[in-house]
């Protein structure tokens, strides 16, 4: 087993990913739902960074990522415990020293102030941004100002799931991220390879049934109507 289907295993059993009826933070009204917040335990926080330093180590080797990356940079909030987790990972299983680095939500206005915390960025310096769940891409597109200003280079936006979703012109999030800044974004899994691996689990009896013959039926429309598959 891959570490991408590792992965969605390890997210069902965290109870990240689930299948039924919810309504995403748009308004729709969508048959799985993946909760990142349900990373809670010190042993889940581990096993993640290990996913996202998987994701990243594969990249640099295959020439999508630059070896020359001085810092991982974690969105506040959830983005924080991702960056700080990769970055060990990174430096335990693969001796890759990079930094990790995260924006607080207000400015520091005493000390040394500002609004970065952890590794010191500087003009030059390369760049990956880890992220959760991509839908829209808001997350990215609200600290990109921030990054830009310091004169960092984004390498590339690394996060766990890409849910394939329409944002402006019928492309994904990750597709306008590329066109609008030239930023490349390689999630772990996307959700067409999630559905894939969790209906394979059924088949072979390694999973009881989540994916009912009804939720499937869900799942094709809702895709249908808003993902770029």
């Amino acid at each position: 087993m891959g570490y991408r289907e590792e992965f969605i295993e390890f997210m069902l059993k965290s109870d990240v990913l689930k299948f039924g009826e919810f309504v995403t933070k748009s308004g729709r009204n969508t048959p799985y739902f993946i909760n990142t917040g349900n990373y809670m335990l010190g042993s889940q926080v581990m096993k993640l960074g290990e996913f996202y330093a998987a994701c990243i180590e594969e990249n640099i080797k295959c020439g999508n990522i630059s070896p020359n990356v001085k810092a991982l940079f974690g969105p506040a909030y959830k983005g924080i415990p991702i960056a700080t987790a990769a970055s060990i990972a990174l430096y335990g299983k693969y001796g890759r020293e990079i930094g990790y680095t995260f924006n607080r939500k207000e400015e520091k206005d005493h000390g040394e102030g500002g609004n970065l915390v952890g590794f010191k960025l500087k003009k030059g310096d390369e760049v990956v941004i880890v992220e959760d769940v991509i839908t829209a891409g808001t997350a990215i597109r609200q600290i990109l100002p921030g990054l830009q200003a310091i004169g960092v280079k984004i390498a590339a936006v690394i996060v766990s799931v890409d849910r394939m979703e329409k944002g402006q012109n019928d492309k994904t999030a990750i597709m306008e991220l590329q066109e609008e800044f030239g930023i490349k974004t390689f999630p772990i899994v996307n959700i067409s390879q999630i559905i894939e691996t969790v209906e394979n689990m059924q088949l072979s009896g390694k999973m009881d049934e989540l994916i009912t013959p009804q939720i499937r039926n869900k799942i094709s429309a809702y895709m249908d109507s808003y993902c770029v598959r």
